[in-house]
């Protein structure tokens, strides 16, 4: 009996959260009357909300410990219509609605953003990141999310508001014609924004605030990605001629410390000397045109003019034919040390030393002797 009456007359109503995702907490049992008098006792980031017959008469915003009468029900004791200051028990249920911030709410794009890029032309997006959210507005968030649970979870909305971030991050992320390479600067900006963005749509339509939205990262197709990752590399590795010297100094290392493979490893360095030096000559070469057959273009025809680069004051200047280098050589600006080049030529080379430039040197006078 002393049970039964215990149950019956509530005396003090509250919520000790022992969960990490509970929004909401619904205090009531069926047939279960709170006591006129009883203690309602509301937390630090807790409030309580009153319903009386299915309609909100009364909201506990601050924490303390309050008294059930109507002093403190002023709303419920006019919809009650009670003339007696509550000299009986009353029947009502008690929400406890969670204020604290919910901590990294994980969001993505299922399927990639399509977005014209500046440099890169049509493109293919994913994002992804974190939010955290809270209880803002109390009585909207009873009223058109959690309706009458007796327990509402965060999972439980977490995915219509995952999609809703989504599409405003989609949004924000094509009006921002933000180039793809200078994304990565700008992930702070674009959390901002859509933070700003989604702020309405979040608080009028659940309640709910958005504290917090991180963008982590914002990424390419794979195969857009290993494309950038081999230009990078040759980015990297600069001269290749240099490289390969550099590739060819390592193996000859490896090499000495294995003597019972010496003898292997030196025929695979030579035929890796000779491809190397294959590839140097092919690319120290001009592009060959190719007529319609695929075949080479002939030589020039005999008696064509061979024009010459020519190294002046450290700038490259030309081409120019041989009978115009004779003027040049006389002023002074082109002497046997200036360096010179010719299509088909492997490198710069002094003009003393090319067959035909030398006898542009041969004839000219001496330096005039230091008179006394």
């Amino acid at each position: 009996m002393f049970n039964f009456l215990r149950g019956q007359l509530i005396d003090i109503v509250e919520w000790l959260d022992d969960t990490r995702d509970t929004m909401v907490f619904r205090f009531w049992r069926p047939d279960n009357e709170i006591k006129q008098g009883a203690k309602l006792i509301v937390r630090e980031s807790q409030i309580a909300a009153v319903i009386n017959e299915g309609a909100l008469a009364d909201l506990f915003l601050n924490p303390g410990t309050f008294t059930l009468d109507t002093k403190n029900l002023p709303i419920l004791s006019t919809l009650r219509g009670w003339r007696y200051g509550f000299e009986s028990p009353f029947k009502a249920e008690v929400y406890f609605v969670s204020t604290r911030t919910f901590t990294d709410r994980k969001w993505g794009t299922k399927n990639p953003i399509m977005l014209r890029d500046a440099e890169f032309g049509p493109v293919r997006l994913r994002a992804f990141g974190s939010f955290s959210l809270r209880v803002s507005d109390p009585a909207t968030f009873l009223k058109n999310v959690v309706g009458t649970a007796g327990r509402f979870t965060v999972d439980q909305i977490g995915e219509q508001l995952r999609d809703l971030v989504v599409a405003r991050f989609a949004d924000v992320l094509g009006e921002s014609k933000i180039p793809a390479l200078d994304l990565a600067a700008n992930y702070d900006e674009l959390g901002k924004f859509v933070t700003s963005r989604i702020h309405d749509d979040f608080t009028q339509q659940f309640g709910i605030e958005i504290v917090m939205l991180t963008v982590e990262n914002i990424s390419l197709p794979p195969e857009v990605e290993a494309a950038m990752d081999k230009r990078t590399s040759m980015g990297v590795i600069g001269n290749l001629d240099a490289f390969t010297r550099f590739q060819t100094a390592n193996a000859i290392g490896d090499a000495a410390k294995n003597p019972n493979g010496l003898a292997g490893a030196g025929a695979g360095m030579g035929a890796g000397f000779a491809m190397a030096n294959q590839m140097g000559q092919a690319m120290a070469q001009p592009t060959r045109a190719l007529g319609n057959s695929g075949a080479e273009a002939p030589p020039p025809l005999p008696g064509a003019s061979v024009q010459y680069f020519v190294a002046i004051n450290g700038q490259q200047a030309g081409p120019f034919d041989v009978a115009s280098l004779p003027p040049r050589v006389g002023s002074g600006q082109v002497t046997p040390a200036t360096l010179v080049w010719k299509p088909g030529m492997t490198a710069w080379t002094p003009a003393a030393q090319v067959p035909e430039l030398a006898s542009l040197f041969a004839n000219k006078p001496p330096a005039l002797p230091l008179q006394p």
